[in-house]
């Protein structure tokens, strides 16, 4: 077992390293969550030993269990945890400004030239590589969270339901409350602690009603925050609340342009939910843009700054504790059933399987950034498709 590095206290991290390191990511993290989250862990796990495997997998399960955007709301419990509040503010929205940012100039690319760009060249070699750092992170995250064989059990269980189209949000919910009843039952005791985790992903089944009214900036901040306040699952959830909010009820934009703008949040780096500032350009330009992106994301901000304080009290209890590591284990199984359909589409012939391979020999010989792995795959891939 690898020996876990001494981790540094709450606030010992400069906010200037907290920013330097969060722009970095959000600038490179292509991929979904299941990358970013890779990323992360190999950035202030493995590398800057800012936290534990064993905390950064508490703050995973716990954002799993809110609305919102799963990998920026962990990049905010890790802002929080190292440099306190101030990290908090600092870590999300330095995650989140750089993937505003490029959306926001693809959008005003869209609405002068009336076309998206081509970058298929650039993803055709990023796409192996983010495998590959997917990859070592859940061989790294799973020897520390599968502390038995019924944890594997568990995780192999939810891999495979996920794989045959089981809803995430209700595996998480019951390998969570599963795993709390089973502790509960051996303990000979409950936990009100208990009831409390396992009713929060119900939120997110709250449908969003938009109503029908005129375009102003302000009718779509709310109708963004509503959205960030309840959305659970994948860009495709998103693409459900988005649709039938602005397309079928408000009618502010066409299907095609929602399509639009979900593709350019799923192949653009950081979070998906950054299709909301490519849907605010297009409707109220750079001003739209910022009410939009600011709407969606504020209540990621709030949710972790209410949950995060109670991950050390959960822990504390033997239940609510095993209710969190239930929900973990329910996230690497889902992580890597995600990274098995990435792996389908990303490694299509033998130049991509043996990039994706170099990079997993590399990351794990050489402990070698993603960053540059990622870099130099987008290079590699533009040169493989030149030559063709």
């Amino acid at each position: 077992m690898e020996a876990q590095p001494s981790v540094p206290a709450s606030s010992q991290v400069p906010l200037k390293d907290v920013a330097l390191l969060f722009l970095k990511l959000g600038t490179i993290a292509f991929g979904g969550p299941a990358a970013h989250i890779a990323m992360l862990e190999d950035e202030v796990v493995r590398r800057r030993q800012w936290v534990s495997r064993e905390k950064f997998l508490d703050m995973l399960g716990a954002a799993n269990l809110v609305p919102g955007p799963n990998s920026t709301e962990l990049a905010i419990h890790i802002g929080r945890h190292v440099a306190g509040w101030r990290g908090l503010l600092v870590a999300g929205a330095c995650f989140i400004l750089p993937a505003m940012l490029i959306v926001g100039a693809l959008a005003w690319g869209y609405v002068t030239y009336g076309s998206l760009p081509q970058i298929g060249g650039f993803l055709y070699g990023i796409k192996p590589v983010i495998i590959a750092v997917v990859l070592q992170a859940l061989w790294g995250l799973s020897r520390t969270a599968l502390k038995t064989k019924s944890l594997a059990a568990l995780a192999c269980g939810i891999a495979l339901l996920s794989l045959l189209g089981v809803n995430e949000l209700l595996l998480l919910f019951l390998a969570g409350l599963g795993w709390g009843i089973r502790r509960a039952f051996v303990e000979r005791k409950g936990s009100t602690t208990l009831l409390g985790i396992g009713v929060l992903p119900l939120a997110g089944l709250t449908p969003v009603s938009a109503g029908s009214v005129p375009f102003g900036l302000w009718p779509m901040f709310w109708f963004f925050l509503k959205v960030g306040s309840v959305l659970y699952g994948s860009g495709y959830v998103l693409l459900a609340f988005l649709n039938q909010g602005l397309v079928e009820r408000m009618g502010w934009i066409s299907s095609a342009q929602l399509l639009d703008a979900v593709a350019i949040g799923q192949v653009t780096p950081g979070p998906v939910f950054t299709t909301a500032t490519f849907i605010g350009y297009l409707l109220g330009g750079p001003w739209g843009a910022l009410v939009a992106t600011v709407g969606i994301f504020v209540p990621a901000f709030f949710f972790v700054a209410v949950s995060g304080p109670m991950i050390p009290r959960i822990r504390k209890s033997p239940v609510a504790g095993a209710v969190l590591d239930g929900v973990n284990v329910a996230s690497l199984g889902l992580m890597a059933a995600v990274t098995l359909q990435l792996a389908r589409s990303a490694v299509m012939d033998a130049f991509t399987l043996g990039l994706a391979l170099l990079s997993a020999g590399l990351l794990m010989r050489f402990r070698l950034n993603s960053a540059w792995l990622v870099l130099g795959g987008a290079l590699l891939g533009l040169l493989a498709l030149s030559w063709r």
